[in-house]
């Protein structure tokens, strides 16, 4: 079963600092907590993706009614401090694992290395409908 595991940036259940203001070492700290989460489930055979987003200051949103040119705004602007930050796809044997994965998850280091409890969202990836052919 292949899960989504969506990494929300904001405030944390245990950190509202913004990450701009965390120390250099701090930061370090929290992506080297990324990469080793990776290798271990690259080493597991569970690990399908993973990458960090950009954030929305630099996104854009698209829309197409098929027929005229397609309409590319700057966005999106959330009203809240939240935005997606980054995901794993993993490929797992149970939903329990993939549970597991993101409580593993949400204990990344932040200021003064304590876990900050960030919000994981944990969907499961749908297949394609059975082809009627």
């Amino acid at each position: 079963m292949k899960y989504m595991l969506l990494k929300t940036y904001g405030p944390a259940a245990n950190c509202d600092t913004p990450m701009t203001e965390w120390t250099p070492e701090e930061i370090e700290a929290h992506i080297d907590f990324q990469r080793e989460l990776g290798a271990e489930l690259a080493k597991s055979g569970e690990f399908v993706d993973g990458q960090g987003l950009t954030g929305p200051e630099q996104a854009v949103l698209v829309s197409s009614d098929g027929r005229s040119a397609p309409v590319v705004t700057d966005g999106p602007f959330p009203e809240t401090k939240e935005f997606l930050a980054g995901y794993w796809l993993v490929d797992v044997d149970s939903p329990q694992r993939a549970l597991e994965i993101a409580a593993q998850a949400s204990q990344a280091p932040g200021p003064g290395g304590k876990p900050i409890g960030e919000y994981i969202e944990v969907r499961q990836v749908m297949g394609a409908p059975a082809s009627q052919l």
